[in-house]
């Protein structure tokens, strides 16, 4: 069994990063982006972590799609 990977996803709003990390959870795409969205609020924290990790995760594999 090949171990799970968090990318970003090509169903994306803007960098994939909040459907790659639902994935990766297995939640639903939604939850993600409140969660992010609460973090902005809380001293703009989400912001700096979105931003970083579009750049550092890797975009989701074409042929996982």
């Amino acid at each position: 069994m090949e171990p799970k990977r968090l990318y970003r996803s090509r169903q994306r709003m803007l960098g994939g990063v909040c459907g790659g990390v639902a994935d990766y959870f297995n939640i639903d795409k939604t939850i993600a982006r409140i969660i992010f969205a609460a973090l902005v609020l809380a001293y703009g924290t989400g912001i700096w972590l979105y931003l970083l990790m579009w750049i550092i995760v890797p975009e989701e594999p074409a042929s996982q799609v």
